[in-house]
């Protein structure tokens, strides 16, 4: 195909699937080009991209593979047959799937894209709670470091953190980092949940007060909130879990709009997914998310640099891949 009617039928592609979220068709001809040459990368270099829910439309929907929540991205982070994974995401997600995957190359094409989360707690800090209260299992938040893991009996996500906590015998256990989910969990389970004072940059500004005042503009609005929020917003919320149970709940309830309370980019993909639904209110930009740009998953995958290399020390990857495991073992028992 000649290379102009390429372009033309790539920003075409582009257009279609970005309108929604207020991609003109000049932008899309200025990032056809780039998308195209991705593609041709991807090729050459056997790799594909992972990108988050929160990662900006243009990469969602020009150049990922796959595109989920922190627990189907490592599903597919396991699956794949690539040799080389892109994860347009942060710092922890790209290490998961190193951890999974050791023998793959993984990128991250912003080195700094890091997790305030992830940030809040290190491997001496689960050591010390360890001995503080001995015997206690330990589950981490998927938002997480290696090293964390590593220290961990299981790690969870926000959509099976309930299921992970229950399974575990006795009725103490330590929960890490998010204060605000372990506070969540805590009103759903009869265990006693030790925990860490991390939170999410994005979630714990949100209020109800602000959810209120919406509930009063736009009656019958449907209003979803991470678990990662005060619980004070989860409360004041129809709907509470991690970024693909909410989207379950949008394609399966009628309403006559939904607010999203998380990272913005959750709202961007379901006006896409669902134009013919109304998405209004409060969300928040998480600055780490937001590193990722598509020059920088072309340069990642035409030539890395050191720092975009995922690399995890082997004694702290087996173990962390351990607890990794155990969470995809207690996710899939019935």
């Amino acid at each position: 195909m000649p290379l102009q009617q390429a372009l033309q039928q790539e920003a075409e592609r582009l257009h279609k699937k970005l309108v929604n979220v207020g991609y003109n068709e000049g932008y899309c001809k200025i990032i056809a080009p780039l998308t195209l040459k991705i593609e041709q990368l991807k090729k050459e270099k056997n790799a594909v991209v992972l990108a988050h829910s929160y990662q900006t439309p243009d990469i969602v929907y020009s150049v990922a593979d796959f595109i989920g929540d922190s627990y189907q991205l490592s599903i597919a982070a396991q699956k794949t047959d690539a040799e080389v994974i892109v994860f347009s995401g942060v710092r922890f997600m790209a290490e998961t799937a190193k951890i999974l995957n050791p023998s793959k190359t993984v990128l991250l094409p912003a080195p700094g894209a890091g997790c305030s989360l992830a940030d809040a707690i290190t491997g001496e800090d689960v050591r010390a709670l360890k001995k503080k209260y001995p015997g206690k299992p330990v589950v981490s938040y998927v938002n997480t470091t290696a090293e964390v893991k590593a220290e961990s009996d299981s790690c969870c996500t926000s959509s099976n953190a309930l299921k992970i906590v229950e399974s575990f015998p006795g009725d103490e256990l330590i929960f890490l980092p998010d204060k605000f989910m372990m506070q969540n969990l805590q009103e759903q389970t009869s265990k006693k949940l030790i925990g860490w004072d991390g939170t999410c940059i994005v979630h714990e500004d949100f209020s109800a007060d602000k959810i209120d005042w919406f509930r009063k503009q736009h009656k019958g609005v449907k209003v979803l909130s991470h678990s990662e929020c005060p619980p004070s917003v989860t409360h004041a919320s129809d709907y509470v879990g991690g970024t693909n149970g909410m989207i379950d709940y949008v394609e399966k309830t009628e309403a006559p709009s939904f607010m999203i309370v998380t990272e913005c980019g959750l709202a961007d993909r379901m006006r896409v997914e669902h134009p013919e639904k109304a998405f209004i209110g409060m969300c928040s930009l998480c600055p780490y998310m937001k590193m990722n740009t598509l020059p920088m998953i072309e340069q990642v995958l035409r030539d890395p640099k050191e720092g975009q290399i995922i690399l995890v020390d082997e004694d702290v990857r087996v173990k962390a891949e351990k607890a990794l495991m155990k969470m995809f073992e207690i996710s899939n028992a019935s």
